[in-house]
């Protein structure tokens, strides 16, 4: 049996020729010769992309543990400043209570001695109505006696001259 073939299909393989093939083959050949280099530099360089990864993943591992160890040290040093802030804010409290009383005791006593001042305020001021009512009944009956009471000095004091 013998295959009868078209005269098309003739034309057609006679056409193509050799010339699929030789694609092929450079098609071929650029892809052998491509993973050849990038096995070549990989080689030369001494990474690969599973190094690169473990590398990577140490470097975030290593970042997230630093970052961590600084974030507990922040809430460490805040902690630390707030217990400062409420110690001082407690001192400061202390302070004011004890201003506190000291004002309640300086007006205790300012008040006591305000009445003190108005107790002697009104003494001094009878004394004086007093002295001002007996002065006029004493001006009269005093008046020679003053007089003799001056010439009476004077005379000692002339005796003790001598």
């Amino acid at each position: 049996m013998t295959k009868v073939i078209p005269d098309f299909a003739k034309a057609d393989a006679v056409r193509i020729g050799p010339q699929p093939i030789a694609i092929a083959a450079a098609a071929l050949i650029v892809i052998v010769l491509g993973i050849g280099m990038a096995l070549l530099w990989r080689a030369y360089t001494g990474s690969s992309r599973e190094q690169d990864r473990d590398t990577l993943v140490r470097l975030l591992r290593a970042q997230a543990t630093q970052a961590s160890e600084q974030l507990a040290e922040k809430t460490n040093s805040l902690e630390t400043t707030q217990q400062e802030a409420v110690d001082q804010l407690q001192v400061v409290q202390d302070q004011l209570q004890t201003v506190r009383r000291l004002l309640a005791a300086q007006q205790i006593d300012t008040k006591r001695l305000s009445e003190q001042v108005e107790g002697l305020t009104s003494a001094i001021d009878s004394l004086r109505q007093s002295f001002a009512s007996a002065q006029p009944q004493e001006a009269s009956h005093a008046r020679p006696t003053q007089k003799a009471s001056v010439r009476s000095r004077s005379t000692r004091h002339r005796k003790h001259a001598n």
